[in-house]
């Protein structure tokens, strides 16, 4: 069998609204939710058709914001790539709880845009639907 990814932790300030945004934006789940090592508190979101791989969200009682760009720090996280049916519905939806979106592309075969949460993270939301 070949790997497959499980999941991905995120140190986030908030990992019930950062689950919350997932669920309302992409239509994620909570899987999971906590108490972890260090005084820390767990939240695993995925999707729900999907029980193989989730995003940990994490936070201990003194997490430091990261300093710089993730692009130009090595093991820095540059961004999220979300896969999804209806990008304009699903750029509606992160609109609506308040972020705003940035980054349009039409390339071959797809369209594209980013955005930012509250802690920064940087997502790319992706459609190849025609």
């Amino acid at each position: 069998m070949a790997g497959v990814l499980e999941h991905v932790n995120l140190t986030v300030t908030d990992p019930e609204k950062t689950a919350e945004m997932y669920e309302v934006v992409f239509g994620w789940v909570i899987r999971w939710a906590g108490d972890s090592e260090l005084d820390g508190r767990t939240v695993h979101v995925g999707a729900p058709e999907n029980g193989e791989s989730y995003l940990a969200l994490y936070t201990e009682s003194e997490c430091a914001p990261l300093g710089g760009s993730s692009y130009r720090t090595i093991g820095g996280l540059n961004h999220i790539a979300v896969l999804v049916d209806d990008l304009d519905a699903v750029e509606q939806r992160v609109i609506g709880v308040g972020y705003a979106t940035h980054s349009h592309g039409d390339y071959h075969p797809g369209r594209r845009f980013y955005f930012h949460d509250a802690d920064n993270i940087e997502y790319e939301v992706v459609s190849y639907a025609g």
